[in-house]
């Protein structure tokens, strides 16, 4: 591994052992990036999918530094940066349907930014400056537009990372039967199923649309996502214990058990039919070690 990934190995805290995941699907994944802009000649969309905890943030850091060798310029978007600020939600919540106030499924997502932030970064004329959302977790808000980090476009590369990127609608007779507690005992009549899925079928279908291709990375199993997505609030905690001023809050097991329900229909039906759609998928196992790099679509 050269130094510069070492360096970066540290500054993500991540182990030793990261680096057999840097060898075996980072850099290919980096060289197949870099081979799908040469033959555009264009710049280029890359949506990355996966559920929670999988390590999609991770995994777009460690090739973005890859493909800057190659002297491409690259961003990375997340779908999670396109939340609704929380007054928006809790508006939606009242107008709409309580579960609306919790942020995740398609409605939660600000569409249209990320429709014009993709016609920015890769259209904008030359060393055009664009602003990049960023939304605080622990605050359960976007971060005021002043402070959004700045990226030199145009990009050759747009990595959009996120739990539903590319998934498409499951088919309203899917939708009778509720799938968990949270669905039988706060939407039993499946209104709020119903407008996630016109969401997903509506105008996320629009921003999925402008991908050039969809890598999939597909987790064992639901039950290993939620033991992932336990971690990643363990470690929010742990941040923010560690931080002075520190604004926010982990959930609590109870919290994080009902959080993860708003998600999981989507993610099992991700899990089942993503594979058809991708072009590359990369099947992981619950230690989030890669096992197989497979092309259903080739």
């Amino acid at each position: 591994m050269s130094p510069d990934l070492s360096d970066l190995l540290a500054q993500l805290r991540l182990p030793d052992s990261y680096g057999e995941t840097i060898d075996s699907v980072c850099r290919p994944l980096a060289e197949r990036i870099v081979g799908w802009r040469a033959v555009a000649g264009r710049s280029v969309i890359v949506g990355l999918c996966g559920p929670q905890g999988i390590g999609k943030s991770t995994l777009c850091v460690v090739l973005a530094a890859l493909i800057k060798t190659r002297g491409l310029n690259i961003a990375v978007l997340g779908i999670d940066d396109l939340y609704l600020p929380k007054a928006r939600r809790s508006a939606m919540a009242a107008a709409i349907h309580p579960l609306f106030a919790t942020r995740g499924p398609p409605g939660t997502h600000d569409v249209a930014l990320g429709l014009r932030l993709f016609d920015a970064l890769t259209n904008a004329a030359p060393a055009h400056i664009i602003r990049v959302p960023v939304f605080d977790k622990a605050a359960d808000d976007r971060v005021a537009e002043t402070l959004w980090p700045e990226t030199v476009a145009p990009v050759d590369v747009l990595l959009f990372e996120g739990w539903c990127v590319g998934v498409r609608p499951q088919g309203a007779a899917s939708l009778a039967k509720p799938l968990n507690e949270l669905e039988a005992q706060e939407d039993p009549d499946g209104r709020w199923r119903a407008l996630v899925e016109a969401a997903l079928a509506g105008p996320y279908q629009t921003l999925f649309a402008r991908l050039n291709h969809l890598i999939l990375l597909q987790p064992p199993s639901f039950e290993t996502v939620h033991a992932w997505r336990a971690e990643q609030e363990e470690k929010l905690a742990k941040r923010l214990a560690e931080t002075p001023g520190a604004s926010g809050r982990a959930m609590s097991e109870g919290e994080l058990r009902r959080f993860i329900q708003h998600y999981e229909r989507l993610t099992r039906h991700m899990m089942a039919g993503g594979p058809k759609i991708a072009d590359l998928v990369i099947e992981f196992d619950a230690d989030r070690r890669p096992l197989t790099l497979s092309e259903p679509r080739s």
